[in-house]
C-alpha cells in the first residue's frame, strides 16, 4: 500500500486539524463539519494530482482551447454517520462522481472487546472504476477494511483511495498489512500515536460524529 501523510508538508490543512481537536474550537457543529469539509477538498486536490489525464479540446466563444482532465470514473465511499463531512468535501472537487454509502455501527463487548457491525451498503457498480473511501477517523483500520469488502459485492475497482483526516498508528499498520498492493493508497491529514482502552485515537479529538451531529443514546 501507497501512503501519504499530508501532515509532513506544512499547509493550511494544519489549521483546520488544530481546529478540529481544539476543545474551546471543536463545539461549534457548523464549524466542525465545515473543517472537515475543507480538509476533504485539501485531500481530494491531492488525490487529484495521481490520476491518469487526457487531453480533450474545448470550444471557447473565440476559438478552441486544449486541456488535460482526469479521465478516471471515480466512486466516493463513505461511512455513515461520521463521514459524511468528509465525503462532501471530496464531492465538491469530484462533482461528477458516483457515490456509495456503508453503514457501520461499533459494538462494544462488555469484556472491552469492540466488533465493527456493517448493517447496509449501496453503491453505483465498481467494476474498473477508482474507489476513493474516506472515513475521518481511523482507530484501528477495522472499520475502512469491513466497508471496503462490503463494497466489493458491486465490484472489483481498479484502484482503491481511502483517506482519513486522523489515523492512528496501529490502523495505518493494520491497512497496511492487509492492503500490501500497491493498488492501495492510504491518505491521512495526521497520524497519532496511540489508541485508549475504549479504542478512541489519543490525543485525536473525540468522538466525530457527535460533534458533528450531535450526541445520540
Amino acid at each position: 500500500m501507497i501512503f501519504h501523510n499530508l501532515s509532513e508538508t506544512d499547509s493550511v490543512l494544519n489549521t483546520f486539524v488544530s481546529e478540529l481537536r481544539d476543545v474551546n474550537i471543536q463545539c461549534d457543529r457548523l464549524r466542525f463539519r465545515r473543517n472537515i469539509e475543507r480538509i476533504g477538498e485539501l485531500m481530494a486536490h491531492e488525490i487529484s494530482k495521481t490520476l491518469h489525464y487526457s487531453t480533450v479540446s474545448v470550444s471557447t466563444p473565440l476559438g478552441k482551447a486544449t486541456v488535460r482532465v482526469p479521465d478516471e470514473d471515480i466512486v466516493l465511499a463513505t461511512i455513515f454517520r461520521a463521514g459524511l463531512p468528509l465525503h462532501q468535501g471530496f464531492l465538491n472537487i469530484f462533482d461528477k462522481a458516483g457515490n456509495a454509502f456503508v453503514s457501520a455501527y461499533r459494538d462494544e463487548k462488555s469484556e472491552g472487546k469492540l466488533d465493527v457491525i456493517v448493517e447496509y451498503s449501496a453503491s453505483p457498480a465498481l467494476d474498473g472504476k477508482t474507489l476513493i473511501d474516506v472515513d475521518p477517523m481511523l482507530a484501528t483500520g477495522g472499520s475502512m477494511e469491513l466497508s471496503y469488502k462490503a463494497l466489493l459485492r458491486y465490484g472489483k475497482p481498479a484502484k482503491v483511495h481511502f483517506a482519513a483526516v486522523i489515523a492512528s498508528q496501529q490502523a495505518v499498520n493494520h491497512l497496511a498489512d492487509f492492503f500490501p498492493s500497491d493498488d492501495f493508497t492510504l491518505w491521512v491529514a495526521t497520524v497519532d500515536p496511540t489508541l485508549n482502552e475504549h479504542k478512541y485515537i489519543v490525543p485525536g479529538l473525540g468522538d466525530a460524529g457527535d460533534l458533528a451531529f450531535g450526541g445520540k443514546l
